[in-house]
């Protein structure tokens, strides 16, 4: 996996609670098993005004000219919330988006988007609602995501975040789960041939 440390792109708001998986990927999109070829349809319901995905919804912040391939994603809290489809995080990540950035997000999608390496950005509503309100007053898309430092750059303003050590540590050095399994290999190995359970001390109960 690529290691993530600084991104700059730009920076779309969609300031709406409660955004479940249903609205991220629609159900009669689920058909694929790879994770490849669901951004066209991210936000299907919201982008387009038809089934077949021919009117485009010029009214979508996404479908603006200065919204266009857009990165990173501000929005409401509850974010993810709804089923536990994976395919969600795998069409934000398809079509684009390196950031998500919210108050709160649902269980499952955050657990999701951890195994899928996509960062996610807590923040308090306050703080999430006046970085909205400046990029509409200064009509300012240019983001900067310090994920060493831990900083939010948006128009010379410093945002700080905090995030999950572990979390932190795959995103900046590239690794899955199992990658930073291995890092503590020694310790397993150690483990495993000194430490007896004590449920498997007495082997008469095995005999």
């Amino acid at each position: 996996m690529k290691k993530f440390k600084i991104h700059q792109g730009k920076i779309v708001p969609i300031n709406i609670i409660n955004i479940d998986t249903d609205i991220i990927i629609p159900k009669q999109f689920l058909k694929k098993t790879t994770k490849k070829g669901f951004g066209k349809n991210l936000f299907y319901n919201w982008r387009f005004l038809d089934n077949k995905g021919l009117v485009i919804n010029k009214k979508f912040i996404l479908n603006k000219k200065k919204f266009k391939n857009s990165s990173i994603l501000i929005t409401g809290k509850n974010f993810g919330c709804g089923s536990s489809r994976e395919h969600a995080v795998w069409a934000l990540m398809d079509y684009g988006f390196k950031v998500i950035i919210a108050s709160k997000f649902s269980d499952i999608f955050y657990n999701n988007s951890i195994n899928n390496n996509l960062l996610l950005i807590k923040l308090k509503e306050k703080r999430i609602q006046k970085i909205i309100s400046n990029i509409i007053k200064y009509n300012n898309t240019k983001c900067i995501i310090n994920l060493k430092k831990k900083k939010i750059i948006l128009k010379k303003k410093i945002y700080k975040f905090s995030i999950n050590k572990s979390y932190h540590l795959k995103l900046l050095h590239g690794l899955d789960s199992i990658d930073l399994t291995l890092k503590n290999i020694k310790k397993i190995i150690h483990y495993e041939n000194n430490k007896i359970p004590k449920f498997l001390e007495n082997r008469k109960l095995f005999s």
